[in-house]
């Protein structure tokens, strides 16, 4: 049924968080282990997300960064996306080697991008919060949401393609318009339920 088997989420997320406290040691990207499994050599998307343990969930993000596009090996992405998110996302403070005891890693693996077709007004009828993740495109402006982010906040599937094009620089109704394109995905999430603790598979269900 699932294309990541739990193991291999456990294993992504446990890379994740050694190649973080390894790079703010040596500013080195760390090389993929030797025991990496077969499966997780396919190129795939990804994004490593990094939360503040016991903060509101509104505010816990300490940084999110990830390649939509499978461009990379699996194993290579998960490395090279927890570094970006540790220490290079725009939004925040690279993290300190102290904050790490205070943070949880999640790893979200994406399908790839489909384009949502047909009539723009049409869009929020072919995408389902609790299921999808959003990217809007219109010119140079980008912009992405994962799929838990809309159930976070509470959002319907016309607040998500709003926030969506907020996201990417340009109008919340952008998602109207027949040059903007709009793209969904889904995802396999994985997280630690508390810092370096249990590793589970997370559900997407609508709040």
């Amino acid at each position: 049924m699932y294309k990541i088997k739990d193991e291999h989420g456990e294993f992504l997320v446990k890379l994740a968080r050694k190649t973080i406290e390894e790079y703010l040691k040596s500013g080195k990207e760390p090389e993929p282990p030797e025991d990496t499994p077969e499966e997780l050599w396919e190129k795939m998307g990804v994004f490593v997300t990094l939360n503040r343990y016991k903060s509101p969930p509104q505010s816990a993000l300490r940084g999110c960064i990830g390649f939509p596009l499978p461009i990379y090996p699996l194993v290579k992405a998960t490395i090279k996306a927890a570094i970006y998110a540790a220490v290079d996302d725009p939004r925040f403070p690279p993290v300190k080697p102290e904050e790490l005891d205070s943070l949880t890693i999640e790893v979200s693996v994406l399908t790839p991008p489909e384009i949502i077709e047909g009539k723009p007004s049409e869009r929020p009828k072919k995408i389902k919060v609790g299921r999808d993740g959003l990217i809007v495109e219109r010119g140079i402006y980008s912009g992405l949401l994962l799929p838990q982010v809309p159930i976070e906040w509470g959002w319907d599937e016309e607040e998500f393609l709003a926030e969506t094009c907020w996201k990417a620089g340009l109008p919340p109704d952008c998602w109207l318009d027949e040059e903007t394109k709009v793209y969904r995905f889904t995802a396999e999430i994985f997280g630690e339920e508390h810092p370096k603790g249990p590793i589970k598979r997370k559900p997407l269900t609508k709040a």
